[in-house]
Order: structure tokens, then sequence, then C-alpha cells
């Protein structure tokens, strides 16, 4: 194992520093880590890359294979996509040799440098923010190891050689494949610094023909996902959770199940009950013939009618924490002209991926522990692992498998899926590897969902028709509150709960965002987008109904509230002239805009609904607009914006998670209906071209489409729906 050290240099606030990783001995492999600020948090990238050959983050192997080691989890959201395309525009290599792997366990090579670089982790639309720099580096420095070991085995100058396609090769008679010179190329020091390709000579960042190159397992049914897995003496577990969140073991009798062939054990887990059989079938079986008795004494025995109602009377009084306070909203309030407002009500939502949550764990014989899963956050599983499992975080390897979706579920700060994983595993010893799967039931059930809220909103005119002041006070449960993030809350405001309305770009003299963060015992967590899902929802159904209260068309009302934010205007105008606002529509067609900024990125949708009368209507049409910086991969934030859209208009249409007496209503897609096919509408993607380093595209497209409809339906019926979802309260 050959380790190297960059030169270290002092740490600069507008500059990155990164440390090499390790090159294997039998090939290539190169990385780079952001150099900690906190020197207790700045591990030794060699000592700990020592530890696991595969701390890198581009391989070349003897076999001319080119493996890139991905710092970020891929989930369908392309992110093994794009950080491909920035190791391959420095490369060269050739596409047909490439396979992405994720990488965990060392968190100098693999933390997310959007968050500081402290802990791994994809979320927040950060993959290639996070990427951009170092995964171009990497590649850049592989290229120039390879290029070097040929100028040396040719004897020729290194600037003669020319590198295309994965070939490397000077005039006309002296060529090798990477794999040719991966074992050279490992023995040469790795360089201090790297020139990274001019934008105007990429071929593959930017590139509108590049298609991802994992379709195709995708398509034909080979890819491999935690579901699939299969090893010697696999079994499955499922799992009884508790009717109730809050809710607990108190006895159980599992005579009956261990008396069924096939079942192997029945042990209990920190949250529920693990029925273990040799296959699903058995083990689903075996689960229905457990008797369990639940302490219910700290479970939620509330419903959602009774939660909803305790918001709304909260939303009437004081806020107890403010997040945005510009002037006096209060003042300026008593003294407009005219005044609109409001209350907006917004249920619980499931993230309802297509994949339910699994994972697969082994204890081995020497004490080591082996978890395949979809490990959106590694350091933590890696951590709750080691600690279920008895041992230290060291001794806990990481398969990090691709997912089938996630939308923000498989960020847990309690690691749930591998708690139990391991718990069941470490409860049938050493050897025996099970997977934890859970059924629809359990994933619809099992809570960590997006918080409901409820917003009242207030606005003020002046005889002019510009908004004077806006106060808006929202009501919910905190995200990070009671996580190992609960830090972050300042001041009694949780940023997940607030954003989109406490950075809200419109000129507005006198604001004021106020916070209640509210007490209730049902698990939260982050869905696609988080406090965007509804505070985008709010401020531009709002902004549209005091454009009509202005007597204002609703594109140029917010244009009028945009100087200081030219980014915003543009994909503002640019929907707007893609879309043909100004053009007259057929009669029983509506036209509706919204304009969010989310994790950086600036997104603008406008949409076309037939209205019909009550609530029948068809969202036919979506023009998006999107500034997300430099475009990695054109025909992947094309398709993030169409499966964005799609997976919000589900969410703003129809989709409602209740509870009755604590009881979660819902089980499975025939009553948790997320959006169905032939409710898609044709959908166009604009992408703003831009020179600013990229921003996430994975969750921006999902805010604005509610809005938009809303506002086309306003459009169509005069009314401001504000109480979701749409169809089922269109009539109210």
């Amino acid at each position: 194992m050959l380790q190297f050290r960059m030169k270290k240099e002092a740490v600069q606030p507008t500059r990155r520093q990164f440390l090499i990783g390790t090159a294997a001995a039998a090939g290539l492999a190169v990385g780079y880590r952001l150099i900690a600020a906190d020197p207790a948090l700045a591990q030794s990238a060699p000592a700990a890359a020592a530890a696991n050959p595969f701390q890198a983050y581009v391989e070349v192997t003897p076999d001319n294979k080119v493996i890139i080691h991905s710092s970020q989890f891929e989930m369908g959201q392309g992110s093994y996509f794009g950080i491909a395309t920035l190791v391959m525009e420095e490369l060269d290599g050739d596409w047909a040799q490439v396979d992405v792997i994720g990488g965990a366990g060392n968190t100098a090579l693999y933390g997310n440098l959007a968050w500081g670089g402290f802990m791994q982790g994809t979320g927040g639309s950060t993959s290639m923010t996070s990427s951009w720099e170092r995964y171009r580096k990497a590649g850049a420095a592989a290229r120039t190891m390879l290029v070097a070991a040929a100028a040396k085995n040719w004897n020729v100058p290194a600037g003669e050689i020319t590198v295309a396609g994965g070939v490397v090769s000077h005039g006309t008679d002296k060529r090798a494949t990477f794999g040719e010179l991966a074992q050279a190329a490992s023995a040469l020091p790795v360089p201090d610094n790297v020139e990274l390709k001019p934008r105007e000579k990429w071929t593959q960042i930017g590139s509108d023909s590049l298609k991802r190159y994992d379709s195709h397992g995708k398509t034909n049914g080979t890819q491999t996902y935690t579901i699939d897995l299969k090893m010697d003496g696999l079994v499955t577990a499922v799992m009884i959770h508790p009717p109730k969140f809050g809710a607990e073991v108190e006895s159980f009798d599992a005579a009956k199940a261990k008396a069924l062939d096939g079942v192997v054990d029945v042990v209990q887990t920190p949250r529920g009950i693990a029925v273990v059989g040799t296959n699903m079938w058995t083990a689903m079986k075996g689960r229905d013939l457990v008797e369990v008795k639940w302490n219910e004494a700290k479970a939620e025995n509330r419903g959602t009618a009774e939660i909803m109602a305790e918001y709304n009377k909260a939303a009437d009084g004081p806020g107890k924490a403010t997040a945005r306070n510009d002037g006096d909203a209060a003042g300026a309030l008593a003294s407009a002209a005219k005044v609109v407002e409001g209350h907006y009500e917004f249920p619980y939502l499931v993230h309802a991926s297509i994949e339910p949550l699994n994972a697969v764990a082994r204890v081995n014989e020497d004490g080591t522990i082996d978890v395949w899963g979809g490990h959106q956050m590694p350091d933590i599983y890696q951590a709750a692992a080691a600690q279920v499992g008895g041992t230290t975080p060291d001794k806990v390897k990481l398969h990090v498998m691709k997912t089938g979706g996630s939308f923000g579920r498989r960020a847990v700060s309690d690691a749930d899926l591998v708690v139990e994983a391991v718990a069941t595993a470490k409860a049938l010893g050493p050897g025996k590897p099970v997977k934890v799967q859970w059924t629809r039931e359990n994933d619809m059930r099992g809570g960590r969902y997006r918080p409901a809220y409820v917003h009242a909103i207030k606005a003020g005119l002046d005889k002019d028709g510009k908004i004077v002041a806006l106060q808006d006070h929202i009501v919910g449960q905190s995200i990070l509150g009671g996580s190992p993030m609960a830090a972050m809350i300042k001041d009694g405001v949780d940023a997940t709960s607030v954003e989109g309305a406490s950075n809200l770009p419109y000129a507005i003299p006198n604001m004021k965002i106020e916070l209640t963060t509210t007490d209730v015992n049902i698990p939260v967590l982050w869905w696609r987008s988080v406090g965007s899902t509804h505070t985008a929802y709010v401020m531009e159904t709002f902004i549209d109904e005091l454009a009509a209260a202005a007597n204002r068309d609703p594109v140029e009302f917010r244009l009028s509230m945009l100087g200081d934010h030219p980014r915003h205007a543009a994909v503002l105008k640019l929907a707007a002239e893609k879309a043909e606002w100004d053009k007259p529509l057929p009669e029983g067609r509506f036209r509706g805009v919204a304009l969010h900024e989310s994790f950086s990125t600036f997104v603008a949708e406008v949409v076309e609904i037939t209205y019909k009368g009550g609530s029948d209507f068809t969202v036919d049409r979506v023009v998006c607009a999107v500034d997300c910086g430099t475009a990695i991969n054109p025909d992947q934030i094309r398709a993030q914006m169409e499966g964005g859209i799609g997976f919000g208009l589900g969410a703003i249409l129809q989709e409602e998670l209740t509870l009755t007496g604590g009881v979660v209503d819902q089980e499975n897609y025939d009553t948790y209906t997320p959006l169905r096919i032939d409710q898609m509408p044709r959908i166009e993607v604009h992408i703003v071209p831009s020179t600013e380093p990229p921003t996430g595209v994975g969750e921006p497209g999902v805010p604005p489409i509610g809005p938009a409809v809303g506002n086309a339906l306003r459009a169509a019926t005069g009314k401001t729906i504000r109480k979701l979802p749409l169809i089922k309260n269109l009539s109210a």
C-alpha cells in the first residue's frame, strides 16, 4: 500500500485544501479530502486508508477498469453519474471502463464538503457541490500519473503524450491502456498540484449527448439493490412495530411462531420484535402468530384532527421564536390600505420510496460486523452498528448499496434499519447473515414523516398595490430537535421549519417570520425539499393572492420585487417566456406560476390546467426554468426536474397521512396515493446557462409545482386553496 500526503498549506477561507488518499500497489488509486479546521476532526487519511484499501476516489486496475469510489450515496438521483463525469472529464477515460461504488468508513476522505467535511452524508442536494473540485482533481491527478508512467517507460517528454478514450499514446507507434500503466503509475509520486481543464476544453461536463452509464442495469433487471441480496445462509426478518408511536414492548409470546416450520427465531430489538424465517413468506406467517403486549404509557394517542386543531389555535397566538424580523411588520400592517390573511394546513407526508426499507447485517466470528444497505449517513450508521453490536466503529464495514429511492427517509439519525439488522444478527450469532425487510405496511406506518404544519399569514398593501408588510407564524414539529443535530437549532429556530420563508427574496420592507415548535410524539424527518415543501406553497400562493388584490399580473408583480435577485428574476422570465405567459389560453384552460429557491438552486414553473368544475381538473403542461450553476449533466438535470415535479405534484394533489387515536390510517399505495402515471403532465425543462459552481437538482424541482398548480386553480376558481391536499379540499 503506497500512501501520499500533499504539501500542507495554511487554511484560507476562500480556498479548499486537500490531502491525497491512497495508492494500491497492484494499481493506481488517487483521492483527496478536505483538511478540517478542527485538528481533532482532521484524522490521518493515510492511516485510515491503510486499514481499508478502498479509501480513495479513483482506482485504475491492471485489468483496465476505472473504479470511482463515491463519497455520495446513489438513490436514483444520478450522483454516481455526475461524479463519474467530473472524473472522466479530467481523466479522458473510456466510459466502458467505468464503475462507481459507494465509499464509507473514512470521513477524512468522504466527508461532505458542503457540510464542512466533518461527516459523510448525502442530502440537501449537495452531492455536486461537495464533489465539484475534489473529483475533478482526483481524475486529473490519476491522468498525470498515468502520463508520467508512460513518459518514463517510453523515454519521451510527458508533454508529447496524449490521452483519449482510455488510451495513452505517443506518436503513431506507442500506445498503452490505463490498465497496462497502472502498476508503474502507482510507484510514482502523486502531484502536489494538478491543472484542471479550462471550461472551453470540456467534452464531458455540460454535454447534452452524454447519457447515464448505469441505465442498462436498471432497465434489464441486473442492477442489484439491498432487497435483491443473496448470500450463503441468509435468512429474512420481518418486523413487528408498536401500533402507536412511543409505545414499547411489555411482553410477547412467540411459542406459536417458533413452532412454525421455517421460523428461525423471534427476537426483541430496541423498537420492536424481529421474526426471522428462512424466507420472507415464512417470516410473515410467523409474525402473525406472535402475541405482543404493548406498554402505551408514553404513546402518542392524538389523531391528526386533534393535532391540527391545536396547531391552528397556536397559530393565532404569538410565535415562540423569531426567524426573521425586518422593520415593523405589526405597525405597517396596522396602517396598510388593504390587509389579506389566512390559515394554511399541511398534512403529514410519507416518503413512499419504491423499495421498502431494508438492511442486511452479519456479525463475524472475529467480532467484526458487515452491514449492507442504503447508507445515506454512513458515519452515523457505522457508529450505531458498533454500539448495538458491542464493538467499535472501526470494526464495522459498511457496504453501500444502490437504493430504490429515499427522498430523505434513509438519512436517519438513529439508524433505525441498521440497528434492527445488527441487533437481530447479534441475537442469531456469529456468521449468520440476516436481511431485515420491512413490508410496505411497515414503511407507511414506521414514522419519519414530513411534519404537519399550519401557517397563519397576513400581509398589507399600500394604496399603490405594493406589499408593505408580511407576517407569517409557522407551527409544527422540529426535525432537528431530539436528534444529534439539535445543536443546529439557534434561538429556538429549527431552520428546516422556516427555510423558504425566512429567506424570501421579495423586496418587502417589513417582514416577520415566527415559529412555534410543537411537542408531538410522531417521528418526523426531512422529506424531499424539506421546509420548502410547505413554505413555497404558502408564500407563492399568497403572493398571487396579493397580486390579485393589487390588480396586477402575477409575473410582473413578482419581478417588481426582485431587483436585488437577478437569478430569481432570470428563471422567472425564462419560464414565462417559454410558457407564452402573455398568450391567451382556450376556454377552460388556466395558468399558474411559482418561483422558489432551495439549496441555492433557482426554479420557476408555469403550469397549465384544464378545469372542469368542482374538484375535476387535470394538470396538462409544466414549463420549468432552472438555474443550478454549471450544468454537469444537462440530461440528468432535466430528469431530476421532471422527477421532482411528479413527486411534488402527487403530494400536493392527493397525498396525506392521517392518524386516528394515535394509529396511522394508511398502509399501502391503495390508501396513500403517490402520482399515477396517467396524471403526469407534459414537462419541458429549460436550463439557464451559467459559469457559477454547480448546485443541486435532486430537490429544487419539488417546491414550485404545488403553488403553481394552486395559482392555476385560483385563476380558474378565484379561490386560494389553503388546506392540502388540493383535490380533497378544492370543493370544501
